[in-house]
């Protein structure tokens, strides 16, 4: 089972890129599920439409994962509630619309356990992320409630990223960092079998300021009373995420392999 997961769709060009070359990607690299985070695709580059949303799953993603921008598109309160292929954070307070975990089949049989966390460092109040992790994980089981588990973890501090991978491990199929939109190479499969990677990066413009107009950006940095409300660079897009060999027997991953395809980042071979 090849499980792709996509970073961060970061505005206009991330979305453009999707659209454009998922279909493709798929079918060279046999992908049998694609994951991936969503809540920075709309226009504005903060939130996610119904429409965004649309957009993607007709590309070929099958789930949309968010974090803490979830929210930043009026429109999403309504829409998530009705939608089960949107994700926001499992340990948002309780009596959040929507819902962070849910479970999945793929047309070849298998059923896929998506899990979306966010962190408690640095992020918007939650709930602890480690408890929640733990009471997911007691009550569904790899290979007893789900052939697979995804677990996407939206955190801004690699420490608290790590450690949950730690936690999982053996857990879970895969456990992957997005929010900071920058790719990181500590991708691989854990000792008892879970591939991690603290983050997935952005499929978005990386000449920018993690998907926003890099002059504009400077301005705002320098206090420069010219510097405009961040907007989205729309150049061309890199795709970055990471692939997954699931074993079909245990759950657990046989490889991970970064993902970087278009734009200004380089492929890895």
């Amino acid at each position: 089972m090849k499980i792709l997961f996509l970073g961060d769709i970061a505005g206009p060009s991330g979305c453009k890129a999707v659209q454009g070359y998922l279909p493709q990607i798929k079918k060279k690299n046999k992908i049998d599920f694609v994951i991936a985070n969503g809540e920075n695709a709309s226009e504005a580059g903060v939130g996610i439409t119904e429409k965004n949303a649309e957009d993607i799953f007709n590309a070929g993603v099958n789930v949309i994962t968010s974090g803490n921008h979830i929210w930043d598109q009026k429109e999403t309160i309504e829409h998530i509630a009705k939608e089960k292929r949107l994700l926001r954070p499992e340990n948002l307070i309780e009596g959040t619309p929507g819902k962070g975990f849910e479970i999945y089949n793929v047309p070849s049989g298998e059923k896929i356990a998506v899990l979306n966390l966010m962190g408690n460092i640095f992020m918007k109040k939650c709930e602890d992320v480690f408890k929640t992790a733990e009471k997911i994980f007691n009550k569904f089981k790899l290979k007893r409630d789900a052939d697979f588990i995804v677990v996407d973890f939206h955190g801004e501090i690699t420490s608290e990223k790590m450690a949950m991978g730690h936690y999982l491990d053996g857990k879970a199929t895969l456990v992957i960092g997005t929010h900071t939109h920058v790719p990181t190479s500590d991708f691989r499969v854990l000792e008892n079998g879970t591939a991690y990677q603290s983050d997935a990066g952005m499929c978005g413009d990386y000449n920018s300021v993690i998907g926003m107009n890099k002059e504009n950006s400077l301005k705002k940095f320098f206090n420069n009373k010219e510097a405009k409300k961040h907007f989205p660079s729309l150049g061309e897009a890199t795709l970055s995420g990471i692939i997954v060999d699931g074993d079909l027997n245990t759950g657990l991953a046989k490889s991970a392999k970064q993902f970087l395809f278009g734009g200004v980042l380089k492929e890895v071979n």
